[in-house]
Formats: structure tokens, C-alpha cells, sequence
């Protein structure tokens, strides 16, 4: 009876695993599927656009800069997600440390990695990145030619 638990003991780990790794195989690939299809129909919808009226087009042009325009706030917003938690958890790593570890060193100091990651994320998102109204997905130089 011993040796069947020990096997089940050394099972369950790699069950685990392999279930782990084929849901996330699965997963990146149902995510590049979906990814592809989207290409396709938007390459399609632009052969249409090729040949339809100018007012047509004009509408389903409009409709793909709006799309990208919320994706691209979806990305800003994620980002300052991402900071603020990263940044909390720096703060909450550097006080629980601090409270308890009685030694002198300055073991806290391991909670200002993940806090000053969050902050450069942060600071990124507010200061660096493409703001909503900038063309920056236009394509580079598209903006030096405008005069």
C-alpha cells in the first residue's frame, strides 16, 4: 500500500505539468488563430474598400481609426493598471519585510525593485508614451511631409 502512494505522490506533479502546458499550447494557439482571422477579414474588408464609393470607404476608414484609437486606450489603460499594481506590491514587500525581519540589515530594500518598476511604468504611461491624440500608429515619417 506504501508503494502505491509514493507513485501516486511522483504522479500528480506530472499530470500537472502536462495538463499546464497543453492548456497553454492550446491557448497560444486559439490566440494566433483568432489573431489570424482577424487579419484576413480586415484584409478583405480593405480589398472591398478598393472597390467601393469614396463615401463608403470614408465611413469604414473611420470605423478602423476609432477601433484602433480604444485599443490603443485599452493598451494606456492596462499599462497604469500594471504600474499601480506593481508598485503596490513593491510598497507592500518593502513594509512586510521591514516589520518582519528583526535584523538590522536593510532586507526592506528588496520591495524598492518591484516599486520602482511600477513607478517607470508609470512614468511611461503619463510622460513617454503616444498620447491618444498623437499619429503614432501612422507609419514613420508620415508627419515630417505635412507642410
Amino acid at each position: 500500500m506504501r508503494e502505491l502512494g509514493d507513485v501516486v505522490a511522483v504522479l500528480i506533479p506530472i499530470v500537472g505539468a502536462v495538463a499546464l502546458f497543453s492548456f497553454l499550447a492550446i491557448a497560444s494557439w486559439s490566440e494566433q488563430r483568432r489573431k489570424e482571422r482577424e487579419a484576413y477579414y480586415r484584409s478583405e474588408v480593405l480589398k472591398k474598400l478598393s472597390e467601393a464609393s469614396a463615401d463608403s470607404s470614408k465611413r469604414i476608414l473611420d470605423l478602423m481609426q476609432e477601433e484602433e484609437r480604444g485599443a490603443q486606450r485599452r493598451r494606456r489603460e492596462g499599462l497604469k493598471l500594471g504600474g499601480l499594481i506593481t508598485a503596490a506590491v513593491g510598497l507592500g514587500v518593502a513594509v512586510f519585510l521591514k516589520l518582519m525581519v528583526p535584523i538590522e540589515e536593510p532586507v526592506w530594500a528588496a520591495g524598492l525593485i518591484p516599486l520602482f518598476i511600477g513607478l517607470a511604468l508609470l512614468l511611461y504611461v503619463t510622460v513617454l508614451s503616444p498620447q491618444p491624440g498623437d499619429r503614432a500608429g501612422a507609419g514613420a515619417g508620415s508627419g515630417a511631409s505635412k507642410e
